[in-house]
């Protein structure tokens, strides 16, 4: 009988091992099954100064006890694409019914070749590796520069720094200007930031830009799939020890927050000026200011989550601004386009500050829908609160509370010359409509200029910051 049962039990045993292993010689099947790629995106971030090649690799773990077949891993620019790719120790555009046995993994690795100097080349060159099995397809995206630039890695900037327009700045990690330190950004300057990369002000920011050569700050993705997405990049950051800091003719556009001023100024002067900027599709905010000081004028926020928010006091002056939003295909147009506050609260306690505030010339403009009230203004406590409305055009149905008003336009169209959502076409000049009501509307300023560098004594100054010719 024992006997019997040993031989019971080999047989048994012999059974497990040979089941085992048909199941692991077999091939899994189903779409869940357990496959780890070890990155989603290779990116290529080394400074180029001469042509050069770089390689980079990532794993395909089968994480299953079974074998699994990729059907393909396909790089998916080809023969024309400035990417190479070896799979499994094969040099190949595309490898088709590829094995990886059960709990194991393969290689691939992508090299790029980059002529940094190419002038037809765009800034960004990426392509994709496709991977392919059980009815599943992953993409492996590669992105590098593919033009030369000034890479600036974590940099922190000391001393009396200028920047001038010979090549791109790329910025990787963060940007910060040292508090007894000043940045000077030169016209025609390009500044691209990486997605994890904020750029931080201790001391001063300059930038002089003009009319025809603007300094532009945007995200470093820019093919198509992504040069138009908001949050691309943190955004621009005065903190409070920053001062004297002046943008002119600076376009920053697709960040998360675009312009942020924390904190009061250290001396008598505004701790923002913004001269004939564009601040476009933040996510959140364009202008976040906290109790702070910014004065603008003859610029454009557009189509940001806020356009501006003003919150715990602070001392403000908008002049001849255009502050407007309409829904995308990225952003829905929810919040109103001004807001102004003097609190903030936190773990239940509400703090407060002194609020001064004046709008003159203005346009506050947003499409007819969710927001009824485009200007809203909050007030908490007892302090200073002077929030002044000149000569504006908003839409809303309640006026501005606590706020003076003085000769302002409510629900006048303001006719913006060409705005189609779908094609993305957002032209918030006044030139077609001679009936706008923001025409020959406005009180006389100190600025002589307006977004297009026109001259504003063109009879009575405009609403906005397009001044009719």
């Amino acid at each position: 009988m024992k006997y019997s049962l040993s031989i019971l039990f080999i047989f048994s045993f012999t059974i497990c091992i040979v089941s085992s292993s048909c199941k692991k010689d077999s091939f899994i099947s189903s779409q869940f099954a357990s496959v780890n790629i070890t990155t989603d995106t290779l990116k290529y971030d080394t400074v180029f100064t001469t042509t050069g090649s770089i390689t980079k690799s990532f794993k395909i773990i089968n994480q299953n006890n079974q074998k699994l077949k990729l059907n393909t891993v396909k790089l998916m620019g080809g023969a024309a694409s400035a990417y190479k790719m070896n799979v499994d120790g094969a040099a190949t555009t595309q490898a088709n019914d590829l094995v990886i046995e059960a709990n194991d993994s393969m290689y691939v690795f992508v090299s790029v070749t980059i002529n940094p100097n190419a002038t037809n080349l765009p800034f960004i060159v990426s392509d994709s590796i496709l991977i392919s099995y059980n009815g599943n397809n992953r993409y492996v995206q590669l992105q590098s520069y593919g033009q030369n630039a000034n890479f600036l890695s974590n940099r922190l900037i000391t001393g009396n720094m200028v920047w001038t327009n010979n090549l791109p700045y790329v910025i990787l990690g963060s940007l910060r200007i040292d508090t007894t330190a000043s940045l000077t950004i030169q016209p025609g300057c390009r500044i691209y930031s990486h997605a994890d990369a904020p750029f931080i002000v201790d001391g001063t920011l300059i930038v002089n830009g003009t009319h025809n050569a603007n300094v532009v700050f945007t995200g470093d993705r820019l093919d198509e799939d992504y040069k138009d997405l908001p949050a691309s990049w943190p955004g621009i950051y005065f903190r409070g020890s920053s001062k004297n800091n002046v943008l002119t003719y600076a376009v920053v556009k697709n960040a998360y927050q675009a312009i942020v001023t924390e904190k009061p100024s250290v001396n008598t002067n505004p701790k923002l000026i913004m001269q004939q900027c564009i601040v476009d599709n933040a996510f959140d905010a364009g202008v976040f200011c906290v109790n702070s000081s910014l004065q603008a004028n003859n610029s454009l926020i557009s189509n940001c989550g806020s356009n501006i928010i003003l919150s715990y006091g602070g001392n403000y002056s908008f002049t001849n601004c255009t502050v407007a939003a309409y829904s995308g295909s990225y952003l829905t147009h929810k919040n109103p386009v001004l807001i102004v506050n003097n609190f903030f609260e936190q773990l239940g306690t509400i703090y407060t500050g002194d609020l001064n505030a004046v709008f003159t010339n203005n346009i506050f403009w947003g499409d007819d829908g969710i927001v009824k009230d485009e200007v809203m203004v909050t007030k908490q406590g007892s302090n200073t609160f002077n929030v002044i409305f000149n000569k504006n055009i908003y839409r809303l149905i309640t006026d501005p509370a606590n706020s003076t008003l003085t000769g302002n336009i409510t629900n006048g169209d303001p006719s913006f010359d060409s705005i189609d959502v779908n094609k993305r076409i957002f032209d918030f000049r006044i030139t077609k409509n001679s009936f706008s009501p923001a025409l020959d509307a406005g009180a006389a300023t100190p600025f002589l200029k307006d977004l297009d560098d026109n001259n504003r004594n063109v009879g009575i100054t405009d609403l906005g910051c397009y001044e009719k010719q």
